[in-house]
């Protein structure tokens, strides 16, 4: 792996439930990150990927620094930066910039496109000198396809994609090592979706960008991501190499989710195995014990019921090379995919 410009250990977030009016007293928590690991090189792309509420937008917010975290490191370029305080934050914010996943409420709807792009210049005076921040908006403006002339519009006078680009615009303003993109092709249609992934790629190369994309689509994970983190209820459970988790994905979650994931070919539709989870996502505030992705599982046993499934390398793969051997929280990686029929399973959630 290239350089390491950021690298996260046991990253957590807890967010306290409380009962009471005037005695308050904390009843539990939502455990929405609960031991993130990773590194992110320079010049890669980190996929983050999982079903909505598995803490992926959380983990974003704490390497932004718009949330604290509850335990845990984040380091950048080896200085840790989790605790800092608000004026080293803002030197450091600099350098880690945040795409925000829907471009109709991330802009000032009464700001014009210039103003909103300028803004960092306003918050970063060192960046750029007063008299030079409207020829940067404006160059910022043509780097990711939009007309430089639009800098007096505002944002209802744009479509869904060009809001996007002007949210992409305004993260490149500081010239940013780092960019957390939190989903930032959800909520556009497909075709424009795809121009944003083939901006996002082109600044990379252009800009020696360091991204962690986030999605719950895998399609479009793939084709920007190097390397891919697979999350279920605040925990990533399978993470490697990009052909790793797609050509020998070992964790059933993943397993289940490349399932669904559409293919255009209907003669490969219909070869394909399709894996129908039961039960619903639990709550990341009564998480169950043991393997969190147990109680859909079709491989849990009450090994998954007692113990924590460590993210390691199966040890069928440990003493060879190559795309198979990445790391996997599963106690039963090695176990051939096979899906039993739903009849065969009593409740349809393995062990309670």
């Amino acid at each position: 792996m290239a350089e390491p410009v950021l690298e996260v250990t046991g990253l957590v977030k807890h967010y306290p439930l409380t009962r009471g009016v005037l005695l308050r007293r904390q009843t539990g928590a939502v455990r929405a990150v609960d031991g993130v690991d990773f590194t992110l090189g320079r010049g890669e792309t980190l996929g983050l990927v999982g079903e909505s509420g598995c803490g992926k937008s959380t983990v974003a917010r704490l390497l932004c620094g718009l949330e604290r975290p509850t335990a845990g490191s984040v380091r950048f370029r080896g200085e840790e930066i989790t605790g800092l305080s608000g004026r080293a934050w803002k030197a450091v914010r600099r350098n880690i910039q945040m795409v925000f996943q829907d471009p109709y409420t991330s802009l000032n709807p009464r700001m014009t496109v210039g103003d909103i792009v300028g803004e960092p210049f306003e918050i970063h005076p060192e960046a750029a000198p007063k008299g030079d921040r409207r020829r940067r908006v404006r160059e910022l403006l043509d780097v990711v396809g939009l007309d430089p002339e639009y800098v007096n519009r505002y944002p209802h006078q744009f479509s869904g994609g060009q809001r996007q680009r002007i949210g992409i615009a305004r993260a490149l303003a500081l010239r940013p090592e780092v960019v957390v993109a939190d989903e930032p092709v959800s909520a556009l249609d497909v075709s424009v979706q795809a121009q944003v992934v083939n901006l996002l790629a082109r600044l990379q190369s252009e800009f020696g960008l360091s991204y962690v994309f986030i999605a719950h689509d895998l399609s479009v994970v793939r084709h920007l991501a190097d390397r891919v983190g697979v999350m279920y209820l605040g925990r990533i459970v399978e993470s490697g190499r990009d052909d790793a988790i797609y050509d020998h994905p070992t964790h059933p979650y993943t397993q289940a989710l490349l399932s669904a994931v559409p293919v255009p070919d209907p003669g490969a539709r219909d070869r394909r195995e399709r894996i129908v989870l039961t039960g619903d996502v639990p709550s990341p505030a009564a998480v169950p014990s043991g393997c969190r992705f147990r109680t859909r599982c079709w491989k849990a046993r009450e090994r998954c019921a007692r113990e924590v499934p460590a993210l390691a390398v199966p040890a069928v793969f440990r003493d060879v090379s190559g795309p198979a051997a990445h790391p996997s929280a599963c106690h039963f990686a090695e176990e051939k995919r096979v899906v039993p029929p739903a009849a065969s399973r009593p409740d349809g959630n393995g062990p309670g």
